[in-house]
């Protein structure tokens, strides 16, 4: 349920609601927004406890019961949009934000190389995976500490924060030494130990969507993440695609999952083009989509020379590629009002 105290409430009456639900055995989140602030009464119990017992104490404006599954997301909690800050780059405003880089860490050159390129074309974080899921497991899994390394330096070298993938509630501590934004995939999208570890950390999450998740899985995922945050709603969505019966691209991007959460959520949704197309040449139309639909921002996958990278080569962007995209993109932005 959420409780909404009454605008001007005092701390001590904040406090006093708070304990009152410890003491039912429940969590409390709380969003202090400009005007006023909002409870969240979380817990299994929570549909056995009458209203009226929170209703009854000082400052207490109203109290609602959240009839959807997922709560912390939910606008219902927080009616102004979330803005993620991340040294500077805020996700979620009027600026589309490009999240630009290869597939995985390769090489020194590799990734400084394509982190000035991309920095120069716009994009405003640099992506890269040191820690890679492999469906099989001969396949490149990555260069694990090695690669965060590189992608530290190149952070140092051209200022760009950096997102990388964390797949292992044990790897979380190092990969955040690292990362600005710590990433969770579609194959751990309902990974709730991992999510529950990256939601202890303070740094900003991006959590794709499942490869077969429902709009209410999905936030349900980031729920895991949102009741562990001790420094507000730091976490980005992110539509990937999803397993449809068609094989015509290598997931079926929901463009309509953009709009749909931003009417549910107040949480800011990117779209990774990439993923979802499987092939490069279908990738730029896909980011365009993305961003008139109004999509907060893109990951996108870029490669010096995407036929000879260990990982994803097909669906990369070519410098050249990528530098053309970006001015399409730019065109797009402005025709809906946005910015780039």
């Amino acid at each position: 349920m959420i409780i909404e105290m009454r605008k001007g409430a005092q701390k001590s009456e904040i406090r006093q609601v708070v304990a009152r639900i410890r003491e039912l055995d429940m969590e409390a989140q709380l969003n202090e927004g400009s005007e006023k602030t909002v409870i969240a009464v979380l817990g299994s119990n929570t549909g056995e406890v009458d209203t009226q017992i929170f209703e009854v104490l000082p400052g207490v404006e109203k109290v609602v019961r959240i009839m959807k599954p997922y709560k912390l997301p939910s606008r219902d909690f927080k009616k102004e949009n979330t803005i993620v800050k991340v040294n500077g780059v805020e996700i979620g405003g009027k600026e589309v934000v490009v999240m630009a880089g290869p597939c995985a860490v390769e090489t020194e050159e590799q990734v400084i190389s394509t982190a000035k390129l991309v920095k120069s074309q716009g994009a405003k974080i640099l992506r890269g995976g040191a820690y890679k899921p492999s469906t099989s497991p001969f396949g490149f899994r990555g260069l694990r500490e090695e690669g965060l390394k590189i992608l530290a330096k190149a952070k140092q070298e051209t200022g760009l924060p950096v997102i990388t993938e964390v797949l292992d509630p044990r790897d979380v501590g190092i990969v955040a030494q690292y990362a600005d934004i710590l990433q969770i995939g579609t194959r751990n999208a309902q990974n709730f130990p991992l999510l529950e570890e990256v939601g202890k950390t303070k740094l900003p999450v991006l959590l794709k969507r499942g490869l077969s998740a429902t709009i209410e899985e999905w936030l349900q995922a980031a729920d895991y993440i949102l009741r562990l945050r001790e420094n507000g709603p730091q976490l980005i969505l992110c539509e990937r695609g999803i397993r449809t019966f068609s094989n015509a691209t290598r997931f079926t991007l929901d463009i309509s999952a953009v709009p749909v959460i931003k009417g549910l959520s107040h949480l800011p949704v990117i779209v990774d083009p990439s993923h979802a197309a499987g092939h490069w040449k279908l990738v730029p139309d896909l980011a365009k989509a993305g961003v008139a639909v109004g999509a907060a921002g893109l990951l996108i996958e870029v490669h010096p020379n995407p036929k000879k990278a260990l990982k994803d080569g097909p669906q990369s962007l070519t410098f050249s590629d990528f530098s053309r995209l970006m001015s399409e993109l730019k065109v797009i932005a402005k025709a809906v009002g946005r910015e780039m």
